[in-house]
């Protein structure tokens, strides 16, 4: 994934693959040792079914790595979002 400045994120949308509206990024969780982007913090849409993520309060947590391309929206894997592995690929 190409660099992108934090500033460049704050209050954009996060969709998931799937097309669904999950919200507005918050803030960002990171490991300050190590400098790795934990969690995003997302204020969920008001449509939004939050029982199937990690709550905090009024925020949701989406593992960053459930991020699949940051550019007008912040896209994000919807199973791996919500803590359930991919399903294996056959080819």
């Amino acid at each position: 994934m190409a660099n992108v400045f934090a500033k460049n994120l704050s209050s954009k949308q996060v969709m998931a693959t799937d097309g669904t509206e999950i919200g507005i990024l918050y803030n960002i969780v990171m490991d300050i040792r190590t400098g790795d982007l934990i969690d995003l913090i997302v204020k969920p849409d008001m449509s939004l079914d939050t029982s199937k993520y990690k709550v905090d309060e009024q925020y949701i947590l989406l593992p960053f790595e459930s991020v699949r391309a940051i550019k007008d929206y912040i896209v994000v894997d919807k199973n791996i979002a919500r803590g359930l592995t991919p399903e294996p690929v056959e080819i």
